[in-house]
């Protein structure tokens, strides 16, 4: 297992999760989310290939819409 920092938050994940798989973990939709690992933004076309390390420090934020 690695731990991370998710949001803040400490969490443990599965060595080779990618940010793909976190994201689905998450039920969260990648077209909805920005994604930063360590202050770098992570692109959308990257999420299945990157990787997740010991000590990462990941930051998820969901995108609204409104009016």
């Amino acid at each position: 297992m690695n731990s991370i920092r998710f949001n803040g938050q400490p969490r443990e994940v599965p060595h080779d999760t990618t940010v793909a798989a976190l994201l689905e973990q998450l039920e969260l939709r990648p077209a909805y989310v920005a994604v930063e690992i360590n202050r770098e933004l992570v692109p959308r076309g990257q999420h299945a290939q990157c990787t997740l390390r010991e000590g990462d420090e990941i930051e998820v934020v969901t995108l609204v819409g409104g009016g």
